[in-house]
């Protein structure tokens, strides 16, 4: 079976997490205790993809699950690159 990647909610999630880069920066994407330094806090990702859920137009659908798990493992991918990239700026 093929993989459902509903576009509009990538776009809407891409556009959110963009707007929060800007507004807190990284750091509010990544857990303040725990032993690993740069770990990505599961809640902000859910955060962002339940606030792209709740923005579309009512005349859209429910997104079907597997796109809503697909739009997860997206935005956790750009938060990967953008501590990554913060990392090779530090110098880490």
């Amino acid at each position: 079976m093929a993989d459902i990647i509903d576009l509009s909610l990538l776009a809407d999630a891409r556009r959110y997490l963009s707007k929060l880069l800007d507004a807190r920066g990284i750091s509010y994407f990544l857990q303040k205790d725990g032993q690993r330094l740069f770990h990505i806090e599961p809640a902000k990702v859910e955060l962002v993809v339940r606030t792209a859920i709740r923005s579309r137009a009512d005349s859209l659908p429910t997104p079907h699950p597997k796109a809503v798990e697909h739009c997860r493992k997206e935005v956790r991918r750009e938060l990967i690159r953008h501590v990554a990239s913060a990392m090779l700026q530090t110098g880490l």
